[in-house]
């Protein structure tokens, strides 16, 4: 009998392929490629929230910057300085008049003595300057002796500062332009009490004199040496003239450093960012400052820029070119050079940079 043969039919699992081999290159190292790292949970983000930080610090800071021009404002006084009649053509930049008067306003009998100012009636201005913003595009701070010989317009020949007791703030403008051409944009004065009340919030200046200076009439006995000016020793410092050699023309330059290092540390963090000595700052500069009527705030602001800047590094600062000293009815003056002055008042006028031999 013939047997059949059953075969069964079995599934057999199919056997995985093997991934493609990928050969490199001999001693290359793998290469991988990691899965995006899944971000964090977390709240959603708010594109706006640093904008609306920084808004609000502006605006801390422009109403920290009002608060402070309105205190100075409150105080400024105001005078006529504008003189009448012809005056020079206004120049490429603006030029304002900086004086210091000697008026005892404000100080008592004990404080002019603790001052050592002494008493007067008459009213001198200690210290003359331009401040313009012309010349080459560099701020520019020039000192005129007060000692100066110029013509006072229906006085005749006399020291510049005489100007001022003859006839106030329009008649020391007017002189200053007929002596000088330049137009004078503002004016800006501040007495005895007012630069001793603004030296005094900033907590003194620091300077570094290189000899010791003595002198009886201003009050002052100063070590050489870095030290801290304030009160009588600030004011002492920048009116001495009779132990100076040099006389008025030291005494400008002593004017000008410590004007410089006043602005260095009116204008610093310390002072600016401490509203304990900011804000009696501003008050102080508005009690100490008589400005002319048609100044604004604006303008306030403008010439506080330019000052900084001129007494800074980016500034230049100068005497008027000295031509000698002579004595006339108005007792001994000082005379200006012809040349270097004309061509000092020329680059002024005309917004050109100053002569280097002439700057300081």
């Amino acid at each position: 009998m013939q047997q059949t043969q059953v075969f069964s039919r079995v599934k057999v699992p199919a056997v995985p392929a093997e991934p493609a081999t990928t050969v490199l290159p001999t001693g290359a190292p793998p290469t991988f490629t990691p899965a995006p790292a899944a971000r964090p949970p977390g709240p959603p983000r708010r594109p706006g929230r640093l904008l609306r930080i920084l808004a609000l610090v502006l605006a801390v800071l422009v109403g920290y910057a009002v608060l402070l021009a309105a205190v100075g404002l409150v105080g400024l006084d105001r005078v006529e300085a504008a003189p009448a009649g012809d005056r020079p053509a206004g120049g490429p930049g603006s030029t304002w008049l900086l004086v210091g008067s000697d008026s005892r306003e404000g100080l008592s009998e004990q404080e002019q003595a603790t001052l050592s100012t002494g008493s007067t009636d008459t009213r001198l201005t200690d210290t003359i300057l331009l401040l313009t913003t012309a010349p080459g595009g560099v701020p520019t701070l020039v000192s005129i002796p007060r000692d100066s010989l110029v013509s006072i317009p229906g006085y005749g020949e006399n020291k510049v500062n005489a100007a001022y007791a003859l006839g106030g703030p329009a008649l020391l403008v007017q002189t200053v332009e007929q002596a000088t051409g330049v137009r004078v944009d503002g004016y800006v004065e501040i007495g005895f009490d007012g630069f001793y009340q603004v030296v005094q919030a900033v907590g003194g200046v620091d300077l570094c004199l290189p000899a010791p200076i003595t002198d009886e009439r201003a009050g002052i006995n100063l070590p050489a040496g870095c030290q801290t000016l304030a009160g009588a020793d600030a004011l002492g410092y920048v009116r001495a003239r009779y132990s100076d050699p040099n006389g008025d023309l030291g005494r400008v330059e002593r004017q000008r450093a410590f004007l410089s290092a006043l602005a260095d540390r009116a204008t610093s963090p310390a002072v600016l960012l401490n509203p304990f000595r900011a804000v009696p700052l501003a008050a102080a500069a508005g009690q100490a400052l008589t400005v002319d009527t048609a100044t604004g705030p604006i303008d306030l602001a403008r010439f506080a820029l330019a000052l900084r800047a001129a007494t800074g590094e980016s500034g230049q600062m100068l005497t008027v070119p000295f031509g000698g000293y002579a004595t006339t009815d108005a007792g001994s003056v000082v005379l200006w050079d012809p040349g270097p002055t004309q061509a000092l008042w020329s680059a002024i006028r005309d917004g050109a940079p100053i002569p280097a031999e002439l700057v300081e």
